[in-house]
């Protein structure tokens, strides 16, 4: 599965979904995220809607649909990411996605909204473990 489809984040949903005692000691998330692959021949944004200890929401959407936060990178920052996360079962060190956002060199954490860009912050352990799922998935480049 390529990490910059649809297909991919709705399956990252449906394990956080699957196990909500991963998430259950995290306590509830209330945010509404864009993750943002650039790559030849357009980008592709991909909505996640957290409530509680679900990801209840995931849909493609075209530039500038609100959100709290947006999380902006290429793809290869992405797949660098994604296969640390295969390699560890988890993202490890600077590949952790709060690492990469306050770098901010390779994914950049945006958003118009001071208490939108907190929510990144404050719900960040329930974004790394939804994101780690990956490597509970066939993911490919």
């Amino acid at each position: 599965m390529k990490i910059d489809t649809i297909a991919f984040v709705e399956a990252l949903a449906a394990e956080m979904n699957a196990h909500p005692e991963r998430y259950h000691i995290l306590g509830h998330a209330d945010m509404v995220g864009t993750m943002v692959v650039q790559r030849a021949g357009g980008d592709f944004r991909a909505r996640v809607t957290f409530a509680e200890l679900r990801c209840d929401g995931v849909d493609e959407v075209e530039a500038g649909e609100p959100t709290d936060w947006s999380l902006v990178g290429p793809l290869d920052a992405w797949h660098e990411m994604f296969d640390d996360v295969l390699a560890n079962g988890r993202a490890t060190g600077l590949q952790t996605i709060n690492s990469l956002a306050l770098l901010g060199d390779r994914i950049e954490l945006v958003g118009d909204d001071p208490m939108g860009l907190d929510k990144f912050s404050r719900f960040n352990q329930t974004l790394q473990a939804f994101l780690d799922g990956a490597a509970r998935l066939a993911v490919s480049a």
